[in-house]
């Protein structure tokens, strides 16, 4: 996976959409790394239905618990079960094997609320914080 093949939200999660509608999620470098080492995921259940922006699970980290919101609304269908026994996971590798979920789409269109990697990284650069 590459990162321009990602889309970006402005709370610092990630999607990756493969060809048959699922969509895989996980928290950005810029996120695990403002959170410091990961200590427990509380992750969502099997077909639980997420809707876009909305959060769905949280991290709790040793500085803070944060909530994670889904960049996409759709049910879930895979859990990174790891993450149980290795949260730090998402510190190590946050695009790789520290993804969280993935969902099977509701609506593909949603992708369009989402930034490029080009845009990410420009949003980044203006101080990332939410508008």
């Amino acid at each position: 996976m590459y990162l321009d093949d990602l889309k970006f939200t402005k709370t610092h999660e990630w999607v990756h959409l493969n060809k048959n509608n699922i969509g895989r999620i996980g928290i950005t470098d810029h996120a695990q790394q403002r959170l410091g080492k990961i200590l427990f995921v509380e992750l969502p259940e099997m077909d639980r239905e997420l809707e876009q922006f909305d959060a769905f699970f949280v991290v709790e980290s040793e500085s803070v618990l944060s909530e994670i919101y889904a960049p996409i609304s759709g049910r879930v269908v895979t859990i990174n079960e790891e993450l149980d026994d290795d949260p730090t996971i998402i510190n190590h590798d946050p695009y790789g094997d520290g993804w969280i979920v993935e969902v099977e789409l509701s609506h593909e269109s949603e992708i369009d609320d989402l930034m490029s990697y080009a845009e990410y990284g420009q949003f980044l650069e203006a101080g990332g914080n939410e508008e």
